[in-house]
């Protein structure tokens, strides 16, 4: 950053500097001049360039940090944090759809899938007898490259039989259900709550066991009210925002 950024910061202005500062670097990042993983000037850099104190600098990367536009790493520096996804509650939304809403590039890769018999648990939920065949479907989700969930599907497979042998890393599941099976997504309830990430999931996602992760358990249903499939979702906790709009 060059000095003639000094001029930038007006000191005879009713906004504080930190303020100010917050505002210009806020600026650098939101417009992509600097991007997700850029290391940030040192505290000193940018003392010397805008002619603040430590104080006004702390300030104003503090601000940042709280807004997640930065983090801070120990010995190493401040970086530009990836930006967060946010999710809204109140439609059904596809995973490559949602991604690609807010600029990003979506990709999917197939773990594993399979049929499985229908535990007890498992049979309640899909409104299907125990032992019924239920098409596994689980795959993980990237957004611009980087590993943002991983979704484990269970699809009652009498009303999709064959399903499992489209491509899933190329074709979205909902478009499969409604093109080849006549399935429309149409209503969903689901539970969401905060857990631990196991260490089979901290690895596929590249966080730390142990890690916040937002869970979700959701049962989709056809446009004839009947279940059809059952998700489990394990989104990253540093990168997802689950949202929704109340009024009163």
């Amino acid at each position: 950053m060059p000095a003639d950024h000094l001029h930038l910061l007006d000191r005879h202005s009713g906004v504080p500097l930190y303020q100010q500062l917050y505002e210009l670097l806020r600026r650098r990042i939101l417009s992509r001049e600097w991007r997700a993983g850029h290391m940030l000037p040192t505290e000193a850099q940018l003392m010397e360039q805008y002619g603040v104190s430590r104080a006004t600098v702390r300030q104003a990367l503090d601000t940042l940090a709280t807004e997640g536009l930065i983090y801070r790493q120990r010995g190493r520096g401040t970086f530009v944090a990836h930006p967060t996804v946010q999710q809204g509650l109140v439609r059904i939304v596809s995973f490559t759809e949602d991604m690609r809403q807010r600029g990003f590039e979506p990709k999917t890769r197939v773990l594993n899938t399979g049929i499985i018999a229908a535990s007890a648990d498992l049979a309640k939920v899909l409104d299907i007898e125990p032992g019924a065949e239920v098409a596994r479907i689980e795959r993980l989700r990237l957004a611009d490259g980087e590993p943002m969930s991983i979704e484990v599907s269970f699809l009652v497979h009498a009303l999709c039989p064959g399903v499992l042998q489209y491509d899933y890393a190329r074709r979205p599941l909902r478009q499969t259900l409604e093109q080849e099976y006549g399935l429309r997504i149409t209503r969903a309830t689901q539970a969401i709550r905060a857990i631990n990430a196991p260490d089979d999931i901290a690895k596929r996602l590249t966080v730390a066991p142990g890690d916040a992760l937002i869970f979700i358990e959701r049962i989709s249903l056809s446009q004839y009210n009947i279940p059809v499939e059952f998700l489990r979702i394990y989104h990253r906790g540093d990168r997802y925002v689950l949202y929704n709009e109340l009024r009163g």
